[in-house]
């Protein structure tokens, strides 16, 4: 008995351990192809480049839950489509083109450094809208993220004030999709595959559009004047196929994972993606700069160790005031996007 007990221990730590493999091969390749296209293929079309991810993405979340059935289709009522997956796909897709926007101006590694922002913004939006009260330890764990942060912007050797922006700003639109999700989403558990399902194609509705006034002559310009146009675009749907096996690979790792592993996961995703980019890009980095990266990524798994201990306070555990509710289960763990932050990007 103890040793079929400990070959399945073994076999969990193993398919852990292989679900958070492949979720960062799918990361890291996403962002590091994203950065290639804007810089290497001279495609500078971030409104189009979303839009295919998007146009994938809806592709294959139907394939997956219409055609192969591969998980079950999660049913919304028409009426809630409109008023409650709309606004969420709204948000959704700021945040991707925001992050495909700062991928195009600045360099991975402060890109995926500044992303890591997003626990302060989302805590400082909650406490500024709803005045939700935060236990002193959620608010002590912003400060090294915080600090990080400044610390990286100051010493960035590649600073771009247009891409700096974008992503801070794709840190409000992530924890406003955040707290937007805990309103407007409440009576539907949805995984990341079903949530692509419903807000892709809305995404690709909004963005359509814009893509094609803002950037239409653009594209057509660079295909005449690009070398090899039907290879690069080959690499661009390339990205969006990957982009939606991201999602697919999140689902899988959340369910082979505990909350606290995908939180620490994460933020070491957020070292590999450095780490790689740097290697292939090869991007300046001061010593100063590197030091403000560890320092927020040490403040994002010390702010993800907090919340999680929070959350697991017994029901008859003494408080003073009530804390706000903090994810009790994986799958609310789950990003609305490709982890471009979590979603690709």
């Amino acid at each position: 008995m103890e040793e079929g007990s400990s070959l399945w221990q073994q076999w969990s730590m193993f398919r852990s351990l292989l679900a958070i493999l492949q979720w960062w091969g799918f990361n890291v390749t996403v962002i590091i192809m994203n950065k290639w296209i804007f810089q290497k293929l001279d495609f500078k079309f971030p409104l189009s480049v979303s839009c295919v991810h998007f146009i994938c993405s809806s592709i294959g979340a139907y394939i997956v839950i219409k055609v192969l059935k591969l998980k079950p289709l999660i049913v919304v009522d028409p009426e809630d489509r409109w008023k409650r997956i709309f606004p969420m796909s709204f948000v959704f897709c700021i945040n991707i083109v925001l992050g495909n926007i700062s991928l195009r101006y600045i360099p991975v590694s402060f890109m995926q450094t500044i992303k890591s922002f997003t626990p302060a913004t989302t805590v400082v939006l909650q406490w500024l809208v709803w005045r939700k009260y935060f236990d002193w330890r959620i608010w002590a764990s912003l400060v090294p993220i915080v600090g990080g942060i400044l610390l990286t912007s100051i010493t960035e050797l590649s600073f771009n004030v247009f891409g700096f922006c974008a992503a801070l700003f794709g840190c409000l639109a992530t924890s406003t999709k955040t707290i937007l999700a805990e309103s407007l989403l409440h009576g539907y558990k949805f995984d990341s595959i079903n949530t692509v399902y419903y807000m892709a194609p809305f995404a690709t509705m909004i963005l359509g559009l814009p893509a094609f006034l803002l950037e239409g002559n653009g594209i057509l310009d660079w295909f005449e004047a690009h070398p090899s146009p039907w290879s690069a675009l080959m690499i661009i749907f390339s990205s969006g196929v990957l982009a939606f096996c991201l999602n697919f690979s999140i689902f899988y790792v959340i369910h082979s994972t505990t909350a606290v592993t995908f939180n620490v996961a994460g933020n070491l995703k957020v070292a590999v993606a450095v780490l790689v980019s740097w290697m292939i890009f090869r991007n300046p980095i001061s010593p100063m700069n590197a030091v403000g990266c560890g320092i927020t990524l040490v403040g994002c798994t010390f702010y993800g160790y907090v919340s999680h201990m929070l959350s697991q306070k017994q029901p008859g555990t003494p408080r003073t005031p009530r804390t706000p509710r903090t994810p009790r289960n994986k799958t609310e763990l789950i990003p609305l996007v490709n982890d471009k932050l979590e979603s690709k990007v």
